[in-house]
């Protein structure tokens, strides 16, 4: 089930943050985050991501 359109996509801000901070420096580096429920904006286009489920194995 998708987010009601009243409260907008969730983004995370400290994700969307080294976003941009990788697109000023022109690296692409892999971005670890926790932050599953993150929607995938415009902006994170052509980023690697590696989400993290915090499953001990």
């Amino acid at each position: 089930m998708g987010r009601s359109l009243k409260k907008g996509p969730y983004v995370d801000y400290k994700v969307y943050r080294k976003v941009q901070q990788q697109q000023e420096a022109g690296t692409k580096e892999p971005i670890k985050t926790w932050a599953r429920a993150c929607t995938i904006v415009p902006e994170f286009v052509g980023m690697t991501f590696w989400f993290t489920t915090a499953n001990i194995i």
